[in-house]
């Protein structure tokens, strides 16, 4: 069925309650036209883009309750990692899970730690990031949980959080020995301790404190 780049497209994602989220014929720029990372470094610096398989879809600016979270999760981790051979950074920072060889993606994570320096480089970082976290918004839940999941779980992201700040849930997905990420919920209290940080972990209270809901 064929759709008007504009129109409006649904979809629904499974949570604890059903969250509709809109994109704009999926954001997506051409839906048929792949799009490799030299076409991509081409582009303008006013707008955010990713790559996923060669397809181009557009970042929306994240709002300022996202910004709060990402800013108090960021600042925890930095702190934590100072002294240590792990780096922190938050978006936009690219990262090229797959270049050059077809099928280009490069993406750019809220919030990502990389622990291995032959993986850095000045325009980013090349390979699967130990650690990344994304937070989700209603114009970037299906891309989250589908697309990106997909390709980091593809590519060996160790440990993969989803933040949901509607639901003040967050998913922690680790990466198996066979490959394949296994999720774990964490819900209203408690705290989160990640196996790729060494002796880190951070209440939920602190992530969700005094902030609004992610619409």
């Amino acid at each position: 069925m064929n759709k008007d780049k504009n129109e409006e497209v649904e979809y629904e994602v499974k949570e604890p309650e059903v969250w509709v989220i809109r994109e704009g014929a999926e954001q997506e720029y051409g839906a048929s036209q792949l799009f490799t990372y030299e076409d991509y470094c081409t582009w303008s610096d006013e707008e955010r883009w990713e790559l996923i398989d060669g397809k181009a879809f557009r970042m929306e600016a994240p709002n300022r309750y996202h910004q709060k979270i990402s800013a108090t999760l960021f600042g925890e981790i930095y702190i934590h990692l100072k002294g240590k051979k792990c780096e922190a950074y938050h978006a936009p920072f690219d990262v090229k899970l797959n270049v050059g060889e077809g099928k280009d993606t490069v993406v750019q994570p809220d919030i990502l730690v990389v622990c291995d320096q032959e993986k850095l480089d000045d325009k980013g970082a090349k390979g699967a990031p130990d650690l990344v976290i994304e937070i989700l918004s209603r114009d970037t839940a299906k891309h989250d949980r589908v697309r990106k999941y997909q390709k980091y779980e593809q590519y060996g992201v160790k440990e993969y959080w989803i933040v949901d700040p509607r639901l003040k849930i967050i998913t922690v997905n680790l990466l198996n020995n066979q490959g394949k990420s296994e999720a774990k919920e964490y819900i209203g209290a408690g705290a989160i301790t990640s196996t790729s940080l060494s002796d880190f972990n951070i209440g939920l209270e602190t992530i969700f404190a005094d902030k609004r809901s992610g619409r």
